[in-house]
């Protein structure tokens, strides 16, 4: 298995990351097809659950995509689950403490640096036999997500801890610990001063900071900022923002009769 994520980041570009919340194969081969470099599956806050999300896996694999996954919560079960039905990297929300990165690292990664279990039911029947497990803890990254005041506060311990790969901001519940209103694309200068210690501070360990963002201008500008991987909304939004521009384009140039 080669992790293309990983081959860009080595390669010093910035990877542009879909987000897949509606659970559907077909949503998921258009995504695929849209130029995206990965594609999250949503288990979180999407209305995704596991066969949606394999079934996602499945339609975009003709394509050259990184399929990655948020999962709902650090718990080894989930963690581990999506790793053997074929994610390359895992998004793990509302990772606080150094404690807590251990423990993701550990469900995440095969013995001697982790705990996850052996049984890579769907990945493991691509390349030759017995060569996943080989390979996995190099390929797979461990991704936190820093979305509170406790992870900022302790963000240079859970950068530190080995395994993790990069941390993902989550720019609405980060606002939202702050006293701020919960939205993506953030202006204030706490926030961004926060992103300003986020992409340094991993930058100097070698690893990469993500963040979820509400328009494609504010992903260019993270990347500009110093990001290394940014996501576009998510199908959901992608759709209905395209949706009611059509609707409402239509509306003022038939004159509001339509």
């Amino acid at each position: 298995m080669t992790n293309r994520v990983k081959q860009i980041l080595s390669s010093g570009k910035a990877v542009v990351n879909g987000w897949l919340a509606i659970p559907s194969g077909f949503s998921a081969e258009v995504l695929a097809q849209s130029g995206f470099d990965s594609v999250t599956v949503d288990l979180q806050h999407g209305v995704q659950d596991y066969l949606s999300m394999v079934e996602c896996f499945q339609a975009m694999q003709a394509h050259p995509v990184t399929p990655m996954v948020r999962v709902p919560w650090n718990e080894p079960g989930i963690i581990g689950k999506v790793l053997d039905a074929g994610a390359y990297g895992v998004i793990c929300p509302m990772v606080n403490t150094r404690e807590q990165a251990e423990a993701f690292v550990s469900y995440a990664k095969y013995p001697p640096r982790g705990a996850r279990s052996n049984g890579p039911i769907r990945v493991g029947l691509y390349g030759e036999a017995g060569t996943y497990q080989t390979v996995a803890n190099d390929e797979t990254l461990s991704i936190p997500m820093i979305e509170t005041r406790e992870a900022v506060a302790n963000l240079e311990a859970i950068l530190d801890v080995p395994g993790i790969a990069g941390v993902y901001i989550g720019p609405s519940d980060l606002g939202f610990s702050h006293g701020l209103t919960p939205k993506l694309d953030r202006e204030e200068p706490e926030m961004l001063a926060i992103f300003d210690r986020v992409i340094a501070e991993t930058e100097k360990r070698g690893q990469f900071a993500g963040i979820h963002t509400g328009s494609a201008a504010y992903a260019a500008r993270a990347i500009g900022m110093g990001f290394r991987l940014v996501t576009l909304l998510n199908d959901v939004s992608l759709m209905a923002m395209a949706a009611k521009a059509g609707v409402s384009q239509i509306r003022k140039e038939s004159g509001g009769v339509a």
